[in-house]
């Protein structure tokens, strides 16, 4: 009779060279996963609202040019009805064209166009934040997937000695039937525990299965050998109100909200604006000709006229009044917005630090109850040999173990998993902290390139300054948030729960 004592290391601890770790996971998520190079494309796609915006500070230049042909013939008959003999032809045939430059400088917008960038350059910063978070929930989901396989690996190993055993107690019981020391039914009772292993292994292989196919999915290939967890302890805060400053400071979720507040409130005296006069210089260069065939340069009429255009709105219908309310509300929304999520984060952090600690406790008992059911399920074959116990006390025995096995290796991954999720909720999931040596992409690199490219033109930022500084009330500007600085060293070999590895006992 041979009892299998299956550890949480079983399935992975004697690391191979070539298993896979979780920083490779990550940097390749990181690297190629669809969602986060989507998030990019979206982020690249508001640094050019940005440019936008700036554009009502930059002159315009509009050409405009017509030409025309004319054909007139009129019947000599009715030349003739009203007494007119023409000598000559009747048809009359002509040409003409127009061409017209216009130029275009805003000198003072009311403050629109400042609020306008204002707005865009705060979504841009929301932007990057919502970047932020879809990077923290990506290598969150990459964890758990890593871990999730791990997890049922160990499992489908422990169900398959569990097969094993079965297998064996069953060949047992039907030699001490035959030999008449037990009865059918201890045969029957071995029959049946048996039947429900396979159900059970065949249930571990389709979840594991999922597990890898999710981890796939993630990662962008099947896994292999995979590494044990490595530790997130030097990330973790060292207590619950440091979790709460740290998130309160860091989150992606919370600063992308507090982003769009400040737009929101740019809008709003966007809206104000409205109700401003504007001032702009134009220029224009026209060049006119009554006939342009044969073309003759000299004969061009050329006309130039150079001004300056005051446009003040006087009444609209309520319409600007009615937008200012528009633009309040929405941002009293967004005010709001933001202790929404300060709470929803809060709530979050206090649930995942909570999963950790029910987790780390797990892990005591656990362990502590694997050592107890390991001496319990020797002790019963033992007691078994002499009469002391039936053969469903040794199956109790034997189900116990199993149960007290898929425990201890639940628990170090509810403990793995509930870290990873507190620290994507502070964000710290970043690769920058868990895998220092991988290039980082670089959101500001896109707007940085796009700040002065094709349309700027020198006399851009006194125009900027004034339109800014001059409206009524002030525009506000939005202001990037400081950053957490990266915390290393980076994910290391050190697995995050160590744990023996138990060989098989035998009796």
């Amino acid at each position: 009779m041979l009892v299998v004592v299956v550890g949480l290391a079983l399935a992975g601890a004697a690391r191979p060279a070539a298993a896979e770790t979780l920083a490779e996971a990550l940097a390749t998520a990181y690297e190629n996963n669809p969602n986060i190079q989507s998030q990019r494309a979206t982020q690249r796609v508001l640094d050019e609202t940005y440019v936008q915006a700036r554009s009502g500070w930059r002159p315009t230049l509009n050409l405009q040019a017509s030409g025309s042909y004319q054909y007139l013939r009129i019947p000599r008959s009715e030349l003739a009805r009203i007494g007119y003999s023409p000598v000559g032809p009747t048809e009359l045939r002509g040409n003409g064209g127009v061409a017209q430059f216009t130029f275009n400088q805003p000198l003072w917008t009311g403050g629109r166009t400042a609020s306008a960038v204002t707005a865009a350059n705060a979504d841009v910063l929301a932007g990057r934040e919502n970047l932020r978070r879809v990077e923290n929930q990506l290598l969150q989901a990459v964890a758990q997937a890593y871990a999730d396989v791990r997890r049922d690996r160990q499992a489908l190993a422990i169900r398959r000695a569990d097969v094993e055993v079965l297998q064996g107690q069953l060949k047992e019981s039907q030699a001490r039937f035959d030999v008449g020391e037990i009865t059918r039914t201890d045969v029957a009772q071995s029959q049946a525990r048996l039947a429900g292993s396979y159900s059970s292994l065949r249930a571990a292989e389709s979840q594991l299965s999922a597990s890898q196919a999710a981890y796939a999915a993630l990662v962008g290939h099947n896994p292999g050998d995979l590494a044990p967890e490595p530790a997130l302890t030097y990330l973790m805060p060292g207590n619950v109100d440091d979790a709460f400053e740290v998130a309160e400071k860091n989150s992606p979720v919370l600063r992308a909200q507090l982003f769009a507040e400040q737009a929101s409130r740019a809008r709003v005296s966007g809206a104000r604006a409205e109700r401003m006069p504007s001032v702009g210089a134009q220029g224009t260069l026209s060049f006119n000709h009554g006939v342009i065939d044969p073309f003759r340069s000299h004969s061009f009429d050329t006309e130039q006229t150079v001004g300056v255009t005051v446009s003040v709105p006087l009444f609209n219908g309520g319409l600007a009044t009615s937008r200012i309310r528009q633009a309040i509300e929405r941002n009293n929304v967004d005010r709001i917005g933001v202790e929404l999520q300060r709470r929803t984060l809060l709530q979050t952090v206090t649930q995942a630090w909570n999963q950790i600690l029910a987790a780390r406790a797990n892990i005591v008992s656990t362990d502590d109850e694997v050592r107890a059911a390991i001496v319990a399920a020797e002790g019963t074959h033992e007691e078994e040999k002499v009469g002391l116990r039936s053969t469903i006390d040794v199956l109790n025995a034997e189900q116990e173990l199993r149960a007290a096995q898929l425990n201890e290796i639940a628990a170090h991954h509810d403990e793995f998993v509930a870290s990873a999720s507190l620290l994507s909720a502070l964000g710290r999931m970043e690769i920058r902290n868990l895998v220092p040596s991988e290039p980082r992409y670089d959101p500001k690199a896109n707007f940085r390139r796009l700040r002065i490219t094709w349309g700027w033109v020198p006399w851009e930022e006194p125009v900027s300054l004034v339109d800014r500084f001059a409206a009524v009330p002030p525009i506000p500007q939005s202001h990037a948030l400081p950053r957490e600085p990266a915390i290393g060293p980076g994910l290391t070999d050190a697995p995050a729960s160590p744990m023996p590895v138990r060989p098989p006992i035998s009796r």
